[in-house]
């Protein structure tokens, strides 16, 4: 489990724009370690925990990208069925409040959950080790 920075991107929603996202960050050396994107007819929003995130703010404000940041919580879980009600679980009985979560696979048997939430340094207590 890990605080992280949350870059929120608005884009055009149009063929190409998530490549040049994509393609900023990558010439930047930025590795994208979840994403979301949630469209309406005209923009879309992409969400994404990238690392260094320093590096990446530097890289999108460069290339003239509208975004801002968020602190969002990073848990690292196994890849296997309820990892997410457990989860969901812990923090509700905390008294917080999930915003919206999303998650991403990599190679292997974890997978990441990102979670905004209202607090996140209880958050961060209810899903500690």
């Amino acid at each position: 489990m890990t605080k992280a920075t949350q870059f929120c991107v608005g884009l055009s929603n149009a063929p190409g724009t998530l490549a040049k996202l994509c393609g900023t960050l990558n010439r930047a050396k930025v590795n994208i370690d979840a994403l979301s994107v949630a469209d309406t007819a005209d923009c879309c929003w992409v969400r994404v925990v990238a690392t260094p995130p320093a590096t990446a703010k530097r890289a999108l404000t460069k290339a003239r990208f509208n975004f801002c940041t968020q602190p969002v919580l990073a848990v690292t879980v196994p890849n296997r069925r309820g990892e997410l009600e457990r989860l969901a679980g812990k923090l509700g009985k905390a008294g917080v409040n999930i915003n919206y979560v999303y998650g991403s696979n990599g190679p292997g048997a974890s997978s990441t959950l990102v979670f905004s939430v209202d607090d996140l340094a209880a958050a961060t207590r209810a899903v500690g080790h």
